[in-house]
């Protein structure tokens, strides 16, 4: 008997963060030393913007962004006049149009889902068409909050792009930084149709099936003496790693990677966004 379909609408875990910088091979490049194999370059809105990824084998990715040569893009050079770094975080719905019903029932104004999609591969006409749709809110200052369907996930998560050489194997935590922590739990709280609950650090977790966003006035106590980005703002991830860390501090150290170490997390930065790796 096949699955019954979820039509609840409720965010079912953390899907990506968008990285944003003003050059996406340097971008590229930046993570590709800190050990993330990462997709092929791929096209947006027409060719204007590109992105790479980095896809986790259990759960998550991150997707690297940037206006291409010769294009434009006022949603990118608007993140980037704030700060290069992360701007969006995507949760992943099984059905966007049910997360659009149950958004309007809870007094959300937004719009009907966004049909989009791009190949692969920018440079392979003949790669897979990946399909998306997408429920779009309102912006809030911390950063962009999308919920995304994936209509043909599997060719989104190639396997052959899922072994990373710092071990890096799912994204189990957002971090965002903000001075209201308790105002942004209860919107998104509402996005994401899951309860917040007061995280023992300061500020508030929005816990999902498979991952947490975690809201905070302050992450010092999590990003030790790391940049942090102008708040507010989406300040650090947290990916796990499928070797305690001993993958990732080796791929470190060989490129001369400054990191520190919170207890069990291997904590550095990259492009904008701080990177905590948990073994």
């Amino acid at each position: 008997m096949p699955p019954i379909p979820d039509r609840t609408g409720l965010a079912a875990g953390l899907d990506h963060v968008g990285v944003v910088g003003p050059d996406l091979d340097a971008l590229a490049a930046t993570f590709a030393a800190f050990g993330f194999r990462l997709t092929p370059q791929a096209a947006h809105a027409g060719g204007r913007t590109g992105n790479r990824c980095a896809m986790l084998r259990s759960g998550g990715y991150l997707e690297l962004m940037a206006v291409l040569p010769g294009g434009h893009s006022a949603t990118l050079e608007r993140f980037l006049a704030h700060h290069a770094g992360a701007h969006t975080l995507a949760l992943e719905t099984p059905d966007a149009a049910a997360t659009v019903a149950r958004l309007r029932g809870a007094g959300v104004a937004v719009s009907d889902p966004i049909a989009t999609e791009r190949r692969a591969e920018a440079a392979d006409p003949a790669s897979p068409l990946l399909r998306f749709e997408i429920v779009m809110p309102p912006d809030r200052p911390e950063g962009r909050l999308l919920l995304v369907q994936h209509r043909n996930r599997s060719d989104l998560w190639e396997t052959r792009f899922l072994d990373h050489p710092n071990g890096a194997i799912a994204l189990e935590e957002v971090v965002v930084l903000t001075e209201g922590p308790a105002a942004l739990a209860a919107a998104w709280s509402v996005l994401a149709g899951r309860p917040v609950v007061p995280d023992p650090a300061g500020g508030f977790a929005l816990a999902l099936p498979t991952g947490r966003v975690r809201m905070m006035h302050s992450v010092a106590a999590l990003c030790g003496g790391q940049p942090v980005p102008p708040a507010p703002c989406i300040a650090a991830v947290t990916l796990r790693t499928a070797d305690r860390n001993g993958a990732v501090k080796r791929v470190l150290d060989e490129a001369g990677i400054g990191w520190e170490a919170i207890e069990d997390t291997v904590v550095t930065a990259a492009g904008g966004l701080i990177l905590r790796f948990r073994g």
